[in-house]
């Protein structure tokens, strides 16, 4: 294992060993993160797609969270080929992706997903003339008002469409459903002060700015019944704002994350762009710790997992030099128990064994991630 020296098959168990939890039994602790990819024409996921899920679910992926998948609402995507949540042609198209990843031991989970204020004004989206919705009408970059606030209609509306495509899941024999409430989309636009102006109840403080994404949770709670497992993923950072905070301090992220525990969630999906820094200072948890440390619920981590070698993102700020022995904090962390699984971006996108060529001690056979493997489905 030349890339990761320190290791031994013995120190990467811990990602292999089972999960179990009141909400969700794995396989393994390896988590395939939602990935946008954009080969689904007219919203419809192809054959192409279901194998491209299966081919990770084969290779000890415990859990599949999809690409973000869109609702039921004509301003819900800002790219073509994102795939859909509803409808007959789509639906069908999910059934045959859940029951490839089916033929093996792994889970999936739909994410579910609008988009909000991310999308502009014009662009070559679906429905083009549909406009741009958010709690403000404010534009995510230039935090600008270019729209009208979102209606109470239309709340309710948007509402409904989630707890619709989250029983359609569960129709469809997936096993969890996880929300998109980070890197600000719409929910999300609703956490930010900066994005929501509101004075109604969907406004105010921190805990007011919850209302959206709680009654959201509450009523995709009701639709799916007490045991099928609500995932919710968030994040401190914005697309395009990477050192925003929702909260600044444990206390504030204790008062935002009550609500959202209290309303349904079973699982915190904690987007990090980089697992290994501490969210707060005068402690080296991360934001999944930190969340573990103050719900009690189990938490996935993400960022940066598995970038072998040396690579370098950027992200609309400096580029960031990563380089991966950092695989063994991640081992240490997961052996204290910071958080629970761990989910894989780029690196599982790349190569679809990556899991298993870890666990295999096969490290130097894993492809590395470069700009070539977002133009593919491998």
């Amino acid at each position: 294992m030349a890339i990761y020296d320190e290791l031994s098959i013995r120190d990467i168990e811990v990602l292999f060993r089972p999960f179990r939890s009141r909400a969700l039994d794995l396989p393994t602790r390896v988590v395939m993160a939602p990935m946008t990819r954009c080969f689904s024409p007219g919203g419809v996921p192809t054959l192409e797609v279901a194998d491209y899920y299966k081919r990770r679910a084969q290779n000890e992926v415990g859990l599949i969270v999809t690409e973000g998948t869109l609702v039921n609402e004509p301003a819900a995507g800002n790219a073509m080929g994102v795939p859909n949540f509803y409808g007959g042609a789509a639906l069908r198209a999910w059934k045959k992706v859940v029951e490839a990843v089916h033929t093996t031991d792994a889970k999936i989970a739909p994410q579910l997903w609008h988009v909000g204020m991310a999308r502009k004004l014009e662009g070559d989206y679906p429905n083009p003339d549909a406009s741009p919705i958010g709690p403000s009408g404010i534009d995510l970059e230039s935090l600008e008002k270019v729209a009208e606030p979102m209606s109470r209609a239309k709340i309710e509306e948007l509402i409904g469409q989630f707890a619709q495509s989250a029983l359609d899941a569960k129709k469809l024999h997936f096993d969890a459903v996880e929300i998109h409430g980070a890197h600000g989309y719409l929910i999300d636009q609703f956490f930010w002060d900066r994005t929501n102006l509101r004075t109604d109840e969907y406004g105010g403080d921190l805990v007011g700015r919850t209302r959206f994404a709680c009654d959201i949770v509450r009523a995709v709670r009701q639709a799916v019944g007490r045991n099928f497992p609500i995932l919710f993923r968030f994040s401190q950072w914005k697309v395009g704002h990477y050192d925003v905070k929702l909260a600044q301090s444990p206390q504030e992220l204790e008062a935002f994350l009550a609500p959202l525990m209290d309303a349904g969630v079973d699982v915190f999906d904690c987007s990090t762009r980089r697992y290994w820094e501490p969210e707060f200072e005068g402690s080296p948890l991360n934001l999944a710790g930190w969340t573990k440390k103050l719900t009690g619920l189990p938490t996935i981590s993400v960022g940066s997992v598995g970038l072998d070698k040396t690579f370098t993102e950027t992200f609309g700020d400096p580029a960031v030099k990563v380089s991966h022995s950092c695989i063994d904090p991640l081992i240490k962390r997961m052996r204290d128990e910071e958080f629970d699984l761990i989910a894989v971006g780029r690196a599982l996108l790349a190569d679809p064994a990556w899991a298993a060529k870890m666990h295999a001690g096969r490290a130097d056979e894993i492809e590395v991630f470069t700009e070539e493997s977002l133009r593919r489905l491998s």
